[in-house]
């Protein structure tokens, strides 16, 4: 069974090397909407693949980096990475072109290694990242799988190679999630008291 939870941001960019020109040599921005689609094939003590309330914690907040903040390529111009450093307190560097394509690569990965480090205690078993699929324009939208994330021609994601501004990490509700994500520590879902009637 899968699910689905949509998730907010604003953000801007440049997308190097496109086709376009106002794209890869004007910063502009975009309205974004996020798809996570989870999957599992069992339910948890409440009869859910996964409760909806916890996707609002350490998944939201670190989808939630990207509002209002801009995102570059770390292999970008070194005069412009500076620039954004320097003049936005809200900025994601990414070691892939902040692309809709990249964005749900990133989401989905950024999710899975959530969940991979996070002990469920309701009965949830074999939770999963289905597909992710960043919409950048009311007409436009990029859709990734797991094959997609450890394809090695659409550029190899490692947690070490990501890096947030310090705004962007005081705003997280833990601003070592991140560093704990890197880390390898263990996440821990609330424990649920059982009741059945």
């Amino acid at each position: 069974m899968r699910i689905r939870k949509v998730f907010k941001f604003e953000n801007a960019h440049i997308v190097r090397n496109c086709s376009s020109d106002r794209c890869k040599y004007s910063i502009h921005g975009h309205s974004y909407q996020v798809e996570l689609i989870l999957e599992a094939n069992a339910l948890d003590h409440g009869q859910m693949v996964y409760d909806f309330g916890l996707l609002k914690g350490n998944i939201k907040d670190i989808i939630d980096s990207f509002d209002h903040a801009i995102a570059f390529w770390n292999k970008d111009d070194s005069n412009y990475i500076r620039a954004c450093k320097e003049f936005s307190h809200r900025w994601v560097s990414l070691p892939v072109s902040p692309s809709a394509e990249q964005f749900s690569r990133v989401i989905f990965f950024w999710a899975s290694e959530i969940l991979k480090q996070t002990q469920m205690n309701n009965g949830e078993q074999g939770v999963s990242v289905y597909s992710v699929i960043v919409h950048e324009t009311a007409t436009g939208y990029a859709q990734c799988f797991y094959e997609d994330v450890i394809n090695p021609q659409m550029g190899l994601l490692d947690l070490n190679d990501f890096e947030f501004s310090d705004d962007v990490k005081q705003q997280w509700g833990d601003p070592s999630l991140f560093d704990k994500l890197k880390q390898g520590e263990i996440f821990y879902n609330p424990k649920v008291e059982i009741q059945v009637k």
